[in-house]
């Protein structure tokens, strides 16, 4: 059966993202902030490692076609050459193995990676004012978690409005879960493994 969603009697798709993955999310919370990733420049520069991993793990997805038909504008949001500007930076080249890269295949399920790199951009508001205690802003180092142009809260409603207006049935939605849940997972592993 179809499920519009976004509309008055049922729950916006971003919702039912938040309500299903709060504790993974939360998780993920948890552990950065346990890493401690800016006690020092060596614990920041591990921290950059691992979003480089995952923004290098979700670029393709901004230039995927089908996704670019169903949410405009989408291959203008990758944050992948922030991160590596502020790789650059900090002289860090990261070595790498093909297996610490997802491969999303699934365009669903591509949405949910989506939403938490997008959804990202709102955390990333104290993890910037964190990097300034190591002398990192937008234009060096801290790139990457720096505020879109238009703000993030109107950044991150845009995309939800994008979501929202998407007509998916439940199986569909449910991918999206999936693929959501699998983006929290593949960080905390990939956290696990870098720190």
């Amino acid at each position: 059966m179809a499920v519009t969603l976004g509309t008055k009697d049922r729950r916006s798709l971003a919702k039912f993202l938040k309500l299903s993955t709060r504790g993974d999310h939360d998780g993920v919370d948890q552990m950065v902030m346990s890493s401690k990733p800016f006690a020092s420049q060596e614990n920041y520069a591990k921290f950059l490692t691992l979003q480089y991993l995952f923004h290098l793990s979700v670029a393709p997805l901004y230039h995927h076609e089908p996704l670019q038909a169903i949410l405009p504008g989408l291959s203008t949001l990758s944050r992948l050459d922030a991160v590596e500007a502020d790789l650059a930076d900090l002289g860090l080249v990261p070595q790498i193995d093909a297996d610490m890269v997802a491969k999303v295949d699934d365009v669903y399920e591509a949405i949910g990676w989506l939403y938490c790199s997008e959804g990202s951009n709102i955390g990333a508001a104290f993890l910037y004012k964190e990097t300034q205690k190591l002398y990192f802003d937008k234009d060096h180092g801290a790139r990457h978690l720096a505020s879109p142009i238009e703000g993030r809260a109107l950044h991150w409603r845009q995309f939800v409005a994008q979501l929202d207006a998407l007509e998916l049935t439940d199986e569909q939605s449910h991918r999206v879960l999936k693929g959501a849940v699998d983006a929290f997972d593949f960080y905390k592993t990939t956290l696990r493994r870098i720190f």
